[in-house]
Formats: structure tokens, sequence, C-alpha cells
């Protein structure tokens, strides 16, 4: 008995490193599938950017012609920014003075597309400062970091970073509270960032993700009326429940005249 007990213990043994010695097969031929699906999704990404590269130069001149239109276009971006829900809340009134000189904006991937991109606004000659272009820049570097650089505003004499003076006038006629500090201090903001933060420069991916596009979207959105809109919907609502409590307390009276008549 004992030596069958011990036959049964050493084939329950050999049975265990024969599933190990199989696991270990089938693992290692799994590894070599994914080592060959990374190199296939590699080669896909390279072809990706390939193709990016080629249509953002077939797409350049049509930006180009795009620009000479909204140049013909009075208060085109400040329009277009003042209409987009997340870009309008970042103009004071001093910063919507000067975007009425603003003629045009580009938004340009380097060549290497996946090493970065600029945005540079160009502003035809104006009292606030002597730039007539302001370039952000962004540079993806290879050990993960981004490097942001930006044009230093050379503000005219009286200017204190884009308003007179340094005052911030009230909001005239506007529903939409005026920020305390100017879009221009967006400038200002060239810490160099992780590649990996969630938010590397979150006015910028506003703009050349979602504006740049096609700013027509904006320009001819009235964010007046949205709010208009959601006015009449917030009064139709306390207009419903006041209706509704009128009903409540008439149906209250109700009852009570039928209990004194009993």
């Amino acid at each position: 008995m004992v030596a069958d007990k011990g036959k049964k213990l050493k084939a329950a043994e050999k049975g265990e490193d024969e599933i190990d010695v199989d696991l270990v097969v089938s693992i290692e031929k799994l590894q070599e599938i994914q080592d060959d699906l990374e190199k296939i999704n590699e080669e896909a990404s390279d072809k990706v950017l390939e193709i990016e590269q080629k249509y953002n130069e077939i797409r350049k001149p049509v930006y180009d012609k795009r620009n000479e239109i909204i140049k013909s276009i009075p208060d085109f971006w400040l329009t277009a920014f003042l209409s987009h829900p997340a870009l309008g809340e970042l103009l004071t009134e001093e910063d919507q003075k000067i975007f009425k000189y603003l003629s045009s904006m580009d938004v340009e991937d380097f060549k290497d597309v996946k090493s970065g991109y600029s945005i540079t606004f160009t502003f035809n000659p104006n009292p606030y400062f002597e730039n007539t272009k302001l370039t952000k820049t962004f540079t993806f570097r290879e050990e993960g970091t981004t490097e942001i650089t930006a044009t230093p505003i050379k503000w005219k004499e009286g200017m204190v970073k884009g308003l007179p003076n340094g005052v911030n006038h009230g909001n005239k006629g506007s529903k939409r509270p005026l920020p305390d500090e100017s879009f221009f201090s967006w400038f200002r903001e060239t810490q160099e960032k992780d590649i990996h933060d969630e938010v590397l420069d979150e006015v910028a991916e506003i703009i050349k993700e979602d504006l740049w596009p096609n700013p027509l979207t904006y320009f001819n959105n009235d964010p007046d009326e949205e709010d208009a809109y959601g006015d009449e919907e917030d009064e139709e609502g306390r207009e419903g429940n006041s209706s509704d409590d009128e009903e409540e307390e008439e149906d209250d009276d109700d009852d009570e005249d039928e209990e004194e008549e009993k």
C-alpha cells in the first residue's frame, strides 16, 4: 500500500511538471504573437504619420485661402472666440478691443508631425503692442518632455499686461462674466511639461483641435441666444412649478370645504 501511494505521488508530481512546461511553451508562443502585433502597430503608426504629413501639405494652401477670405470679414476671429463656450470666457473687455486688430490665425504642425506644432496670431498695427505676430510653439522632445516657447509681447507705453494702466473695465451688456486675467498672459506660460501630463496646454488644444478646423461653426453661433434659451427653459420650469403649487392649494381648499359641509 505504501509503495502504491509513493507511485501515485510521483505520477502526480510528474503531471504537474508536464503542465508547467506546456504552460511556459504557450506563454512564449503568445509573447511571440504579441511582439509581431507590436511591430505591425508601429508600422501602422508610421504610415498614419506619413499620410498626416502628406495631407497637411495639401491642406496648407486651402487654409491660406480661407485666411484671405476671413480677412475680409470684420471681427471674424473675435466673434468666433467669443462664441466658443470655453475660449469666450478667457477674453477681458480690453482683450476684445485688441482682438479687433487680429487679422489672421494659423495652426501649423511641424514637418515631422509627432515633433510638435505652433499657433500664430497675426495683428494689424494697433495701439497696444509693437508685435505684428505672436506665436506659441510646442516642441515634443524624445525624452518625454514638451518645450513651450512664446513670443515676448512688446507692450506700448501705458499698457500693463494688455490693459491700459492695468484697469479691467466692467462687463457691458453681456451675461457672461469677464475674467480677471488677460488672455495674453497665455503667452507667458512657457514652462516645460511632461508629455504624459493629462493637459499640456488646454487653450492650445482647444484652438488646435476644435476652433481651428472649422471656426465658421463658432462664428455663426450666438452664445447669447443659447443663454436666452436656457433662461427661457428655467423660466418655464419655474412657471410650471408655480402652476403645480397653485393646483395643489386649490385641491386643499376644496377638501376643507367638503369637510365643513359634512
